[in-house]
């Protein structure tokens, strides 16, 4: 009989910037239902309050029902929201409307030369763009992990919530990184900067007008970096262990993005964008591939080593060094809010300091990512680094508390002790939570000092305390 395959997982969760969560991999989903006392108090004041109740009933029972749908289907809302913004716009499809600046770029220039690319400036309808687009890419992420990476999930065999909800948040991070490498790769083929070419970076300083792609790929990525930020700073999920790290990432991110784009500093941003889009689409199938237990995890990840290393350090520090060699020697040198000419101490000043703050968050991350190398090459462990480790939250979805009615308690209850004792003396007549796994279910007919108490609680009888089995 032959040996079962020794599993393939790293044994950690890789850290990165690709762990921001999705609003459909919210911890809870469902409504809770009602008691069945709320609901015989609401029915006997309806009926003392009449009609104008019962609309206000109803009203809420709406609002109510669209709730438990949008969280069930959270790409709902965003869709409705695009509709909406896109039918205002159907009234007067024209550059009058309003509404044109959010769906198109706006600012278009007459070429430079004849036949030349049409070139696009910059100004304030530009955060209509990214707005538009955020709801966009809001509608998009949850669409697709709901309605396609969900099913492949569980074609695959993955049946924990917890491991779902990461494997669903890193398929589709990789879908979008292997749009938008390739495509900051090709806009990146068509400037001066091509390859990582850091002179022309400051040469011919300030660079105001660019090209529809450039600009299009400029505001899209800062509309993918706004949707995650909004949803990881909602706070919908259980923050995980780099949650800190994760937060302050996003922040430098978004500052820079707005920052480089205001005060023309985008080829700088373009080659910062490009390092990041490509190492995250390997950090995110690295993750797909941990969650798959892929016989292809160990050479595909020592691979997304060497890709990490050489676009978020190699090449960003190259950068780094540019801006404190190149920045004041090549191009203009000053500042002069009438010629737009920002490229001068201050700035120089503040493009290292947030480049440097990126880098060292890369720095702590590419730390983890070598731990778990280390422990998965050199050694057996596999003990969970991840965010919020995995595990206790696969433990916690089989340990959930149920409530069972009118269970009574045996033995010394009325005492408060446990996790089930009552605070008041004798009254052991509350609703008790149930922790029993299913394993404890299997395991009712142990010979011992235990009970199964109106078939809610597993009690010892000595100490009149809840036995948990946790046993898996």
């Amino acid at each position: 009989m032959s040996r079962p395959r020794k599993s393939s997982n790293l044994g950690a969760d890789i850290r990165g910037d690709t762990g921001a969560p999705a609003i459909s991999t919210m911890n809870s989903h469902s409504p809770s239902p009602e008691a069945p006392s709320v609901r015989h108090t609401q029915r006997g004041a309806s009926e003392r309050s009449g009609k104008s109740h019962s609309k206000r009933r109803r009203a809420r029972s709406f609002f109510r029902r669209w709730k438990d749908t949008s969280l069930k289907h959270t790409w709902l809302t965003p869709l409705i929201l695009l509709l909406i913004i896109l039918a205002a716009y159907s009234v007067n499809p024209t550059e009058s409307n309003p509404v044109h600046s959010a769906i198109f770029l706006s600012y278009p220039n007459p070429p430079e030369t004849p036949g030349g690319p049409i070139m696009y400036g910059k100004g304030k309808k530009d955060l209509a763009f990214v707005g538009f687009y955020t709801i966009v890419l809001s509608f998009t992420r949850e669409f697709i992990m709901q309605r396609i990476i969900r099913p492949w999930g569980v074609y695959c065999g993955i049946k924990s919530k917890a491991k779902m909800a990461r494997f669903m948040e890193q398929v589709y991070t990789a879908i979008y990184f292997a749009v938008f490498g390739p495509f900051g790769l090709y806009v990146m083929s068509k400037t001066d900067i091509w390859y990582f070419n850091t002179t022309p970076m400051f040469e011919g300083f300030p660079h105001r007008l660019h090209t529809a792609d450039f600009k299009a790929y400029y505001l899209l990525e800062a509309s993918y970096w706004a949707q995650q930020a909004i949803v990881l700073l909602l706070l919908l999920e259980k923050p995980r262990k780099d949650f800190k790290e994760l937060v302050a990432h996003h922040i430098i991110t978004l500052a820079l993005i707005g920052l480089s784009y205001r005060f023309h500093f985008t080829y700088i941003g373009l080659a910062v964008y490009i390092t990041h889009d490509i190492s995250d689409f390997f950090l995110a199938t690295s993750k797909t591939l941990n969650y798959l237990d892929s016989v292809l995890i160990g050479p595909y990840f020592i691979t997304f080593i060497g890709v990490w290393i050489y676009m978020r350090h190699y090449l960003n520090l190259r950068i780094l060094w540019a801006v404190l060699t190149e920045f004041q020697t090549v191009g203009p040198f000053e500042l002069n809010w009438e010629t737009q000419q920002y490229k001068c101490r201050l700035s120089q000043v503040i493009t290292f300091g947030l480049l440097s703050a990126l880098q060292a968050v890369n720095l702590l991350w590419l730390f983890l990512i070598l731990r778990i190398a280390k422990n998965y090459v050199l050694s057996d462990v596999r003990k969970d680094e991840r965010s919020e480790d995995e595990e206790e939250e696969e433990q916690e979805e089989d340990q959930q508390p149920t409530l069972t009615k009118d269970a009574q308690v045996c033995g010394n209850a009325g005492t408060g002790t446990g996790a089930i004792g009552s605070a008041n003396n004798g009254s052991a007549d509350a609703t008790h939570v149930t922790r029993r796994t299913a394993k404890t279910k299997e395991n009712d007919a142990v010979t011992g000092p235990r009970a199964i108490v109106d078939g809610a609680t597993t009690v010892d009888s000595e100490s009149a305390k809840p036995v948990l089995d946790y046993n898996n």
